[in-house]
């Protein structure tokens, strides 16, 4: 493995580098002032704006095949942009992407969900988590029988990203009850003029999800993705699409915390002393700065193996395990280094903390991903020492 960039590669990442510091980091106090008052930190007029200013850069699509009008980067370049990205906690990140089980749609369904999801005249949002059914999917309750040629849609999903916002929903329910996960999960495309509801979940952070109600939702049989009874295979392919990106952004966000830390230690006296001559406060800064060239290695690890057309679920949850984990206790140093005003809303520390947490929950809990790490050890789908074995 060689992760040296060549002259193209090592362009794009120090443009983005540029944009963040340029472009984002300047609204940084604004959007704390907002999301203080409870108000968003960015509209969605003023995340299009960004976002067709990167366009005009030729920044869109990232992950989007070049067929489809986007830049079809591979998976070690995107970590590369995530992370630098996550230097600043304001929530943009490119335009031109659509949710990955998309391009599985036949061609009308693509030229009213997959292109418009591109060009950013509509939004969509994954609904399969419910009350029941979080970590384990295949609790899923939320059930669609025929009725003619039509299907009726029941349940409700719960803790669903840009639910609020989406005008339509990839949602996943129960068809046949006997088959279950196995052949009876259905995935359909649902216009929200359809007839489901969205209302929104308060929570510690800046998420924002919410809930979505589906009574009696009549849809045509046109809005099955992909095949009645194979929804489950589309859910987990979603869910596994990336684990390594979410812990590539907090390698920019925990870089940029250990920074305040290390600027803080500078310059903060106590006791006619300087905190980094004191050396509680040097191992604080020596274990982060130690953990996040962990984490950057395993997270680059996991891309290079998707590059390689390799199954790379095993290390993905070794770096988004690790990275959660490790993610959390850097916030928390840093935090602490900055004592009272690091718990303050007047500093983006708290705000991180909040954010932070979510890394162990969300797509994938820790608890997850132990299961999955040892379940493909002691059952032999995996063995320690990865690709090097």
């Amino acid at each position: 493995m060689d992760f040296t960039l060549d002259e193209d590669q090592r362009e794009i990442r120090d443009w983005v580098r540029t944009f963040v510091r340029r472009e984002i980091t300047p609204l940084e106090p604004e959007v704390l002032r907002r999301e203080r008052n409870g108000r968003p930190g960015l509209t969605r007029d003023e995340l299009r704006e960004l976002q067709l200013k990167a366009k005009e850069a030729g920044f869109f699509g990232v992950l989007t095949p070049q067929e489809y009008g986007g830049m079809g980067l591979g998976a070690v370049m995107t970590a590369l942009l995530e992370s630098e990205l996550g230097r600043s906690f304001v929530p943009f990140r490119f335009g031109g992407y659509a949710d990955n089980i998309l391009f599985h749609g036949n061609e009308e369904q693509k030229e009213r969900y997959l292109l418009p999801t591109i060009s950013g005249e509509r939004i969509s949002c994954f609904a399969i988590t419910e009350p029941g059914a979080g970590s384990d999917a295949k609790a899923i309750r939320t059930s669609a029988r025929q009725d003619g040629s039509d299907w009726i849609i029941n349940g409700e999903k719960t803790f669903i990203t840009q639910g609020n916002d989406a005008d339509f929903t990839m949602v996943f329910a129960v068809t046949d009850k006997e088959k279950g996960a196995d052949g009876g999960v259905t995935c359909f495309l649902v216009d929200r003029d359809m007839g489901w509801k969205s209302e929104p979940i308060d929570t510690m952070g800046e998420w924002g999800p919410a809930a979505l109600v589906f009574e009696d939702v009549r849809v045509p049989k046109e809005s099955v993705l992909g095949e009645v009874g194979k929804g489950f295979q589309l859910a987990m392919q979603w869910i596994g699409q990336g684990r390594y990106l979410l812990p590539a952004r907090a390698i920019g966000s925990c870089e940029r915390l250990v920074e305040m830390a290390i600027e803080q230690a500078r310059t903060r006296v106590t006791f006619g002393e300087l905190l980094a001559e004191r050396q509680a406060i040097q191992w604080m800064i020596a274990d982060s700065a130690v953990e996040i060239e962990a984490l950057r290695w395993l997270v680059l690890h996991a891309a290079w193996q998707v590059d390689q057309g390799m199954d790379s679920r095993q290390a993905q949850s070794i770096a988004k395990l690790y990275g959660g984990v490790k993610a959390n206790e850097i916030v928390d140093r840093v935090l602490q280094i900055h004592g009272g005003m690091g718990y303050t809303r007047e500093l983006p520390i708290e705000r991180w903390y909040r954010e932070l947490r979510l890394l162990r929950i969300y797509e994938g809990t820790d608890e997850i991903q132990r299961r999955t790490i040892a379940r493909n050890l002691l059952k032999g789908h995996a063995k320690i020492g990865g690709s090097l074995v």
